[in-house]
């Protein structure tokens, strides 16, 4: 279907009415094991740790969204970080992201060092800093961009040229802008992996992870990782993404909007100390988003005076809800260093920016003269 407009392969891709009764939505398989036709033979499927009719079409979706070769859909994003860890070996070195989201951090220091694999922070904005940390045995760089919730870029296309000349692979967490504003693999990275929770679903309503390859090893690997660590995604979870894809891009062009508009008014606001926003021609490095991205998205972060400056404007929110996640149809706020960083000890949070005066919008597709009044009489309380 690479013939067609991004906005159909959204409706379309792995959608097609169903073979056997013309259902035009993707039926729902709730069959934890499938008959099989005869001793080692079946019909596509025998359990549905291994695969599962709706998981697959929600997998096929995803590869050509992303442009990937292969797509594979595990029960969080969590999940999906952990299979994309797990074929690490006792002695690698991974690279990553030095200010990444705190679930992050929290899987890479608690767990997967445990295993003997080295991890090293690094700051994938200073292209000199990567080029000094990789080694031989580097196996993986994984990049957060933008960073939550600082939103900081890294040079996607640089970094994989100096990742690939040492022999190492290069995975690309895009959950903040989805692969309709930012296109990972077209920009030289091997993987790219979304937490489906977000924009992808899309409604708030279900949790998910995903990682999408470009070379027939990678779908050997993590095949292997679905069945054997079996994090996988349940079908009608899959359903739910697979709904949630279809207006996808419309959604994304609201959110995109919406952000442009909320971040302009914030960054003029004098209770705002500090926008954190891509799209904002004050951010450092708006340059590299323009030419990277195919838009700024609805992901941004503010700083206000204090703590308690923070807690009172939190209160006073009436549309934005205070919760932790994003990417869905509803405005939300949190505050990172008590939410998505609570993990991290305070000298870390210190350390990589995430101070008590943060506050992370996820920007709706509600009205945006709505959600800019809501902010503004929420300052007020400031």
């Amino acid at each position: 279907m690479a013939e067609y407009k991004y906005s159909t392969l959204a409706v379309h891709a792995g959608q097609y009415p169903d073979p056997q009764t013309g259902a035009v939505n993707v039926p729902v398989y709730l069959s934890s094991t499938f008959e099989l036709t005869g001793i080692g033979t079946d019909k596509g499927w025998d359990y549905s740790r291994a695969g599962n009719p709706t998981r697959d079409r929600l997998e096929e979706a995803l590869a050509v969204l992303e442009g990937g070769s292969s797509a594979h859909a595990f029960g969080s994003g969590m999940a999906a970080l952990t299979a994309l860890m797990a074929p690490l070996h006792a002695g690698d070195h991974l690279i990553c992201s030095h200010n990444v989201y705190g679930g992050t951090a929290r899987l890479l220091d608690e767990v997967i060092c445990h295993f003997g694999i080295e991890v090293e922070y690094v700051d994938l904005a200073n292209l000199d800093a990567v080029a000094a940390a990789l080694k031989p045995n580097t196996k993986l760089v994984h990049v957060e961009t933008p960073t939550n919730p600082l939103m900081q870029l890294t040079d996607i296309a640089a970094v994989a040229e100096l990742a690939h000349k040492a022999g190492a692979e290069v995975s690309v967490d895009n959950t903040f802008l989805s692969p309709v504003l930012q296109s990972p693999l077209a920009l030289g990275a091997d993987i790219v992996m979304h937490s489906t929770t977000k924009f992808l679903n899309g409604h708030s309503d279900g949790l998910g992870g995903v990682l999408v390859g470009t070379k027939p090893e990678h779908r050997d690997r993590y095949i292997l990782m679905q069945k054997a660590l079996g994090g996988i995604l349940s079908p009608f979870e899959c359903f739910l993404v697979l709904r949630g894809i279809k207006t996808l891009p419309l959604r994304m062009k609201q959110h995109d909007e919406n952000g442009r508009a909320v971040a302009a008014f914030l960054s003029a606001h004098p209770k705002v100390q500090k926008i954190f926003y891509p799209g904002l021609a004050s951010h450092p490095q708006h340059e590299l988003a323009a030419r990277q991205q195919k838009g700024f998205g609805s992901m941004m972060t503010l700083e206000l005076d204090s703590k308690d400056a923070v807690g009172r404007f939190l209160s006073a929110l009436k549309i934005f809800l205070n919760a932790e996640s994003l990417g869905g149809v509803e405005s939300l706020a949190s505050h990172s260093a008590t939410t998505t960083h609570a993990g991290m000890t305070e000298e870390r949070r210190q350390a990589i920016g995430i101070t008590p005066e943060l506050v992370r919008l996820s920007v709706g597709i509600e009205d945006k003269e709505d959600l800019i009044a809501d902010l503004a009489q929420a300052l007020e309380a400031v």
